[in-house]
C-alpha cells in the first residue's frame, strides 16, 4: 500500500479540519468577552511594551467569489471615508487607554482592499496610528496590495507612511481559472504592481497563491507558479481553496463541478512545492515558503516561528490588537472581537465604547493545548523539554497524550523521550493531528481528545 492511500485511509482526502490560526478557532468564541474584559486586558499591557496592530479595511470594488472574508462591494468613496473617521476615533479611543511609550512591532493593512483608500486616507490613518504608537527601528508594515486597486500616488502615500512589507494576492494567472473564481488579473498588472512596489524602496514582498480552483491541473498550477517565481517574492503563501458556498453565499458563483477532487487537490499541493523547492525556497509550516534571508526562514531556524491570524509569523509581541469590523485581537489573557457587522462595530465606536461582542478567556489548558498545536503547525514536532519548560504538566499525562495521538495515527507519527514529531511523508496530516490536541473541536463531534 502506498503513502498515499495509507494517509487516505487516516481520513487525509475527507477531513474537515481548522487552518489553526488561533485556538480555541473562532467559532469556539463566546460571548463571555466585552468591551469591559477587552479594556482591561488594554489596561494591562505594560509601558514601554512592543503590540502588533491589524486593521481591517472591509470594503472591495469588486466582490471575488472565491473569497470568504467578511468584505462589502462598493463603487463610491463615500462608505469608505465614513469608515476611517470611525476607525480615526477607535484609533484614539485605544490611545487613552495604553500605557506610556508603548512601541509598534508589527503594522498590518488587510481586508478587503486597504488600497482603495485614497492617498490622503491612507496619510491619515498612519498618522493616526503613530500617534498612539510610534514606530521601532525595526518596525514591519505591511499592506494587502490588489494590483487592480493601485496607483502611483496610493504607493507613494504607503511608502512615505513607512510601508516596508507589500502582500499581493495572486490567486492563479490562467485566464478561465479567473473567470472561475470572478478574479480577473493579468500577469502583466501584476509585473506592474510589483515593479512600482520595489521601486520606491519596499524590498519584502509577499505573495498568495491557491491551490484547488475551479480547471486547475498540474501544467496551469505549474504555469502560474513559474510566472509568480519571476516576480522574485521574498514570501508565498500557497492556500488550498476553501469551498464553503453555505457560508460563502458569493462561493455559489463558483462551477462546483469543475473543481478537483481531494486527490487531485493533493498532487496540485505537491507539484507547487516542488517548484518552490527548486527554486531554493525554504518550506515554512504547512503552506508558506521563503528567501533564506526572509524572517520567516530566520524564525524557523531559530526556533521562533509562531503562528496567528495572518498564517506564520516570525512577530514576537504578545499582545496582537484588531481594529475595525470583525477584526480579532490577541492577549496573554486571551481573544477578543470587534462586531463582525461594519454597522454595529461603527455605532459602537460612536458610543464611545469598543465593540468587543464575543472572545474567550485561556484556560491553563488553553494555553497549554495551544502551544502544542502551535508547535505542530510550525515545527511538526512538540518538544516535551519546552513543554516542561513552560507548563506545569506531569510527565506522565504528557506522556499519555502524545501516546494516544501517536496510536490514534497507526504508526505515522515518531513517539520517542524527547517527544512527538511528524515525518515528511507524514506531514499531509498535520492539521489532523493537530485537532486530536483540541478539546473543543473533537468534543464538538462527540470525540475525546488527547488527554
Amino acid at each position: 500500500m502506498d503513502t498515499k492511500t495509507q494517509l487516505g485511509k487516516l481520513g487525509l482526502f475527507d477531513a474537515k479540519v481548522p487552518r489553526y490560526t488561533s485556538y480555541p478557532t473562532a467559532p469556539h468564541f463566546n460571548r463571555d468577552v466585552g468591551q469591559d474584559q477587552f479594556t482591561s486586558w488594554i489596561n494591562a499591557i505594560p509601558e514601554g511594551a512592543e503590540i502588533s496592530l491589524y486593521v481591517h479595511v472591509p470594503f472591495c470594488r469588486r466582490l471575488c467569489w472565491f473569497c470568504a472574508c467578511r468584505t462589502q462591494g462598493t463603487q463610491t468613496d463615500a462608505p469608505v471615508a465614513a469608515y476611517l473617521e470611525t476607525l480615526k476615533t477607535e484609533i484614539a479611543m485605544l490611545g487613552r487607554q495604553l500605557a506610556r511609550g508603548v512601541r509598534l512591532s508589527r503594522l498590518h493593512w488587510g481586508g478587503g482592499t486597504p488600497t482603495l483608500l485614497s492617498p490622503g486616507m491612507m496619510s491619515e490613518l498612519a498618522g493616526a496610528i503613530r500617534d498612539i504608537a510610534p514606530f521601532t527601528d525595526t518596525t514591519e508594515f505591511s499592506v494587502e496590495i490588489d494590483p487592480n486597486e493601485i496607483d502611483a500616488a496610493r504607493l507613494d502615500a504607503l511608502a512615505g507612511a513607512g510601508m516596508n512589507r507589500a502582500s499581493i494576492g495572486v490567486q492563479d494567472f490562467d485566464e478561465q481559472i479567473q473567470k472561475s473564481i470572478g478574479r480577473m488579473q493579468g500577469y502583466d498588472i501584476t509585473r506592474h504592481a510589483v515593479d512600482e512596489i520595489r521601486a520606491r524602496g519596499v524590498k519584502s514582498l509577499n505573495a498568495d497563491i491557491l491551490y484547488g480552483l475551479p480547471h486547475q491541473n498540474r501544467a496551469r498550477i505549474t504555469e502560474s507558479v513559474q510566472k509568480l517565481l519571476s516576480l522574485n517574492p521574498d514570501r508565498v503563501a500557497l492556500y488550498g481553496y476553501a469551498h464553503v458556498p453555505w457560508m460563502a453565499k458569493r462561493q455559489q458563483m463558483i462551477p462546483s463541478d469543475a473543481l478537483p477532487t481531494p486527490q487531485e487537490r493533493l498532487a496540485l499541493f505537491e507539484t507547487a512545492r516542488r517548484l518552490f523547492l527548486w527554486d531554493n525556497y525554504d518550506e515554512i509550516g504547512i503552506d508558506h515558503f521563503a528567501t533564506a534571508s526572509d524572517g520567516l526562514s530566520v524564525a524557523q531556524k531559530s526556533g521562533l516561528l509562531r503562528r496567528n491570524f495572518q498564517g506564520y509569523t516570525d512577530d514576537t509581541a504578545e499582545v496582537l490588537i484588531g481594529l475595525g469590523a470583525s477584526s480579532i485581537s490577541r492577549f496573554p489573557q486571551g481573544y477578543a472581537q470587534n462586531a463582525p457587522a461594519t454597522g454595529a462595530h461603527t455605532g459602537a465606536i460612536r458610543d464611545g465604547r469598543f465593540s468587543t461582542t464575543r472572545g474567550h478567556i485561556f484556560s491553563p489548558e488553553d494555553k497549554l493545548r495551544s502551544r502544542m498545536i502551535e508547535m505542530l503547525m510550525c515545527d511538526f514536532r512538540i518538544d516535551s523539554t519546552e513543554i516542561f519548560r513552560e507548563f506545569a504538566i506531569p510527565a506522565a499525562e504528557l506522556q499519555a497524550m502524545l501516546s494516544a495521538v501517536e496510536r490514534r495515527f497507526d504508526g505515522h507519527l515518531k513517539l520517542d523521550a524527547t517527544g512527538l514529531s511528524i515525518p515528511l511523508e507524514a506531514r499531509p496530516l498535520t492539521r489532523m493531528i493537530a485537532r486530536q490536541f483540541d478539546t473543543y473541536e473533537m468534543n464538538a463531534d462527540g470525540h475525546s481528545s488527547a488527554i
